[in-house]
C-alpha cells in the first residue's frame, strides 16, 4: 500500500475524495511523504493550534525525524479536513550482551632500551594526519520549492526554508502579530506576510523589536514585497528580506538575505 490515492469521506456532506499527500524535501535531499493512515476518521478544522498544524514524519532514506505540515484537504462544501497520519514508532532498544571476562594475559618481558637515531625518533612521534581547519560551511542540497496556492502554503514554504538554512526546532504559535504570521525557530523569528498587501515599516520594526527582546535574529518573508520605508529600515537593521514567488521559492531582496543564504545558521 502506498500513501497516494487514499479515499477520504467528508463527515459534513459525505462526499468522497481521493487524497494524495504532498511531498517535502528532507535535509538529506530525499522526498518525504507523510504516511496517511488509511481508514482513519478525518476531522473538520474548526480552530488552529501550532501542535495540530505539524506532525512528526521519519525520512525513509536517512531515518531523520522532523516536523512537517499536517495534511489537510479542502472539500467542495467548504469544510477543511484534517487527514490523520500514522504515528512514528520509537526505535526499539537493542539489549547489550555483557562482556565475557577473560583471564589476564601475562605481559612479556620488556626488551632492553635501545637508542634511536634522532631522525627515526621524530618520524615515530609525528602524527599520521593533521586535520585542516574548516574554511567554508558544509554545502546544502538545493532547496525544493512547494507551490504556493494558499496563505498556509506560504507559511509552510517559509518554515521549510528556515529548516533548509539550518534553523531547527520550529515552534511557537502561528498567529497574527500584528499583521502577517510569525513562526519561531531556534535562534530565529520569522515574519511571513501571506496576503497581497506589501509588508510595512511597522511590520518590520515590530518583528525586530521582538527579536531584540528575545535575543534572537529575525527574517521577513512576503508574497507581495515590501514598502520602500520597510526596505530602507530593514537594510539599516540588517534584517534579511525575502519574497516568495508562486513556485514556492524565496528570493532574496537585500544584502542581508544574500548573506543569510551564504552562511546559514
Amino acid at each position: 500500500m502506498t500513501d497516494s490515492g487514499v479515499p477520504v469521506r467528508c463527515p459534513i456532506c459525505r462526499r468522497e475524495h481521493v487524497y494524495a499527500p504532498p511531498s517535502y524535501p528532507c535535509a538529506c535531499g530525499a522526498p518525504v511523504v507523510p504516511p496517511v493512515a488509511r481508514g482513519a476518521t478525518v476531522t473538520p478544522v474548526t480552530d488552529r493550534t501550532w501542535a495540530e498544524e505539524w506532525v512528526t514524519v521519519r525520512c525513509r532514506t536517512c531515518g531523520r525525524r522532523d516536523q512537517w505540515p499536517q495534511p489537510e484537504l479542502g472539500c467542495g462544501c467548504g469544510a477543511v479536513l484534517r487527514i490523520p497520519v500514522r504515528a512514528v514508532q520509537a526505535p526499539s532498544a537493542t539489549p547489550q550482551t555483557p562482556a565475557r571476562e577473560t583471564p589476564e594475559t601475562p605481559k612479556p618481558p620488556e626488551a632492553p632500551e635501545t637508542r634511536d637515531a634522532p631522525e627515526s625518533r621524530e618520524a615515530r612521534e609525528a602524527p599520521a594526519h593533521i586535520s585542516l581547519p574548516r574554511t567554508a560551511p558544509t554545502p546544502r542540497p538545493a532547496f525544493q520549492p512547494v507551490p504556493v496556492r494558499t496563505a498556509r502554503d506560504a507559511v509552510t514554504v517559509a518554515a521549510l526554508y528556515l529548516r533548509w538554512l539550518g534553523y531547527g526546532d520550529i515552534r511557537g504559535a502561528v498567529k497574527r502579530a500584528p499583521s502577517g504570521v510569525r513562526v519561531a525557530a531556534r535562534g530565529m523569528i520569522a515574519l511571513i506576510e501571506p496576503s497581497v498587501q506589501p509588508t510595512t515599516l511597522r511590520d518590520v520594526e515590530c518583528v525586530w523589536l521582538t527579536a531584540m527582546t528575545e535575543s534572537v535574529s529575525c527574517v521577513c518573508f512576503s508574497l507581495a514585497g515590501y514598502e520602500e520605508p520597510a526596505r530602507t529600515r530593514a537594510d539599516a537593521l540588517s534584517i534579511p528580506l525575502f519574497v516568495i514567488d508562486l513556485t514556492g521559492t524565496p528570493q532574496p531582496v537585500n544584502n542581508a538575505a544574500d548573506e543569510l543564504i551564504a552562511t546559514g545558521t
